[in-house]
């Protein structure tokens, strides 16, 4: 079984080399948002996934402008 230790480090080693992530952008991302970048990163959908429309997007901006 792998440690949580090597597993978390390839990942980040992963979001640094393919998405372009420092450090400390990999540790403050949850898991979710790390799984659903490396989805879209691969060109996968989930099943039924309508994703987000301009006006939800800028509405998630304002709430969340960081």
């Amino acid at each position: 079984m792998t440690r949580f230790a090597q597993a978390a480090g390839r990942l980040a080693g992963v979001a640094g080399w393919l998405l372009g992530w420092r450090p400390d952008d990999y540790w403050r991302a949850t898991p979710a948002e790390l799984a659903a970048v490396l989805r879209a990163a691969r060109g996968e959908e989930e099943a039924g996934e309508a994703g987000v429309d301009a006006a939800e997007l800028r509405r998630l901006m304002g709430v969340m402008p960081d």
